[in-house]
């Protein structure tokens, strides 16, 4: 693959992101609000370790979501019943924003696959407003119809990913929980922190991979309109067949993607320095909610954008397989040319 089909490539899938606008910010809207709503447990087990524990409220509410949930369960340990409590609302929440994702998530493919179908060569013509809008394809009926048509098939599809989750996590706190058991000195406790570092990296590459594999899977099921099964046939024959260009989008897109996050995490240190600042530190308030936001959608764009490359990678590929199969199927004369 070349540098400059490359470049089209991500060119096309990013004016495909771009001209479809709303797609981005509804996915935005509901990602957020799955965050709101996995607060809710998070913020209500925090005030219950305050109130049972005197733990420290601000030292519970410290990181993300993921670092607020393992803070609380291991604080939670000596309450079995408090602990089990805590851990069976948050799943409910969970479960339930993510069905709403994955009804997001058709409407969002269905409206990237009647853009792709119907923009025409965009990547290689001059940018203009008129050749955005040319791409945009996004309406209320469609995006509709989208959520409608693949739900069940990505709820089955989301169910199998946090399946993966639950066992990729479990897993790893296995190892590592029996790692730090079986250590019995210090030396062997630091060796095995460092080994219990490198699992951590080898898990978010692995969650990365099932990641990828669950777009492309989404991707063939929207596209060829078929169930899972057929559908994993279909990537298994698409990533043998583009594999060149696939891996060069994915690594293009996961180093776009680890530099927004390096840069969005930098952004945040400095606003967070701001707010030590006496009378100055009260406009700090807003500008994290706009950074918040700006970071949230800037996510989601590239998201969309790695979309839109990998569905134009896939789309050409099915096209090319279907003409192939025509062409065998064509009657022959006597004299063995097609008719």
């Amino acid at each position: 693959m070349t540098a400059l089909h490359l470049k089209f490539l991500l060119k096309r899938g990013a004016l495909l992101a771009a001209a479809n606008w709303p797609a981005i910010v509804v996915q935005f809207v509901a990602e957020t609000t799955l965050q709101v709503l996995l607060g809710v447990p998070l913020i209500g087990a925090a005030i219950l370790v305050t109130v049972m524990l005197g733990a420290d409220v601000g030292e519970v509410m410290r990181g993300g979501v993921r670092e607020m949930f393992t803070t609380i369960a291991s604080a939670l340990l000596s309450e079995p019943v408090a602990l089990v409590a805590f851990i069976t609302a948050f799943l409910i929440v969970m479960l339930g924003g993510s069905v709403l994702m994955f009804l997001v998530k058709g409407g969002v493919v269905e409206v990237l696959l009647a853009a792709n179908d119907d923009a025409g060569p965009i990547e290689r013509e001059p940018l203009t407003i008129a050749l955005v809008h040319r791409a945009s394809r996004f309406t209320l009926e469609r995006f509709m119809s989208g959520c409608g048509r693949l739900f069940r098939r990505y709820l089955a599809l989301g169910f199998i990913l946090m399946g993966g989750y639950a066992l990729s996590a479990g897993a790893y706190l296995a190892v590592v929980m029996y790692g730090y058991r079986a250590a019995g000195n210090r030396v062997l406790i630091i060796e095995w922190t460092v080994v219990a570092a490198a699992a951590a990296v080898l898990l978010v590459v692995w969650i990365t991979l099932v990641n990828f594999v669950y777009l492309l899977l989404q991707i063939a099921m929207a596209h060829d309109d078929t169930g899972l099964g057929d559908a994993v046939r279909a990537v298994w024959r698409f990533v043998h067949a583009e594999f060149r260009p696939v891996a060069m989008v994915f690594l293009v897109m996961l180093a776009l993607a680890v530099a927004a996050t390096f840069a969005s995490a930098l952004a945040w240190s400095g606003v967070g320095l701001i707010a030590f600042v006496p009378l100055v530190g009260l406009a700090v308030f807003p500008l994290q909610i706009v950074a918040l936001i700006v970071r949230g959608l800037a996510f989601e764009y590239l998201g969309l954008t790695a979309l839109g490359a990998y569905l134009t990678l896939y789309a050409g590929h099915a096209s090319r397989g279907a003409e192939s199969f025509d062409r065998s199927h064509v009657p022959s004369s006597p004299l063995g040319h097609p008719a």
